[in-house]
């Protein structure tokens, strides 16, 4: 996963870090010679902070996927990662969101856990609850809904995909979507905490 998301985020962090043409990114002023910019290694830290931010995450997404909890009729199943899923858009954002959703299915389709299928529907329901929260904020009733949103559309593509009633590949999903949309909020509470308390310890590792 580590691997995955350095090749992944290398074309992105190279291009923050390249300057224009004839521009050597030195600093000049009162006292100071041509040299590096001060902040670079604090960039640089950062950058490898946000590389392994999305590593964990896609481990998270792919861990918390392999996990589902059995319901009452067959394609009832709830899958754990729907919920986090949701958590993760709201609190690290969409972009980071969707290259760690990349990076989990990349690594599920290298270790055979996942099949195009699984792929194609997944990044539905990331597109879909994704862009529901980048459009309409983080507010507790968008992130109780972005669930189950993104899993009918989701559902929806398959029927499409597969040539098949709609109706029941909805109402199959209903146990999940009603669990996603109790447990989203919750998880994204913790993960804000997790967060905010994981970089005050970076910023002042960092300033020492």
């Amino acid at each position: 996963l580590y691997i995955c998301g350095g090749i992944m985020m290398k074309d992105r962090s190279w291009l923050r870090w390249k300057q224009k043409p004839g521009n050597t990114g030195e600093r000049q002023g009162p006292g100071m010679t041509a040299q590096s910019p001060p902040d670079r290694p604090v960039r640089a830290r950062r950058q490898v902070s946000l590389l392994t931010e999305t590593a964990l995450l896609a481990a998270s997404i792919t861990v918390t996927g392999a996990v589902k909890l059995p319901g009452l009729l067959p394609g009832t199943e709830f899958q754990l990662s729907a919920p986090l899923a949701v958590a993760i858009c709201a609190v690290f954002g969409f972009s980071q969101y969707i290259l760690a959703g990349m990076i989990s299915s990349i690594a599920g389709l290298i270790l055979g856990t996942q099949n195009l299928l699984n792929v194609g529907i997944a990044l539905v329901f990331r597109l879909s609850a994704g862009s529901l929260l980048a459009v309409f904020s983080t507010a507790w009733p968008v992130v109780t809904i972005a669930g189950p949103v993104g899993s009918t559309v989701a559902r929806l593509s398959l029927s499409l995909i597969l040539e098949q009633a709609t109706l029941p590949l909805v109402i199959a999903a209903l146990p999940g979507m009603v669990y996603t949309a109790l447990t989203a909020w919750p998880l994204t509470l913790l993960l804000r905490r997790v967060l905010n308390q994981a970089r005050r310890v970076t910023d002042y590792v960092i300033q020492r």
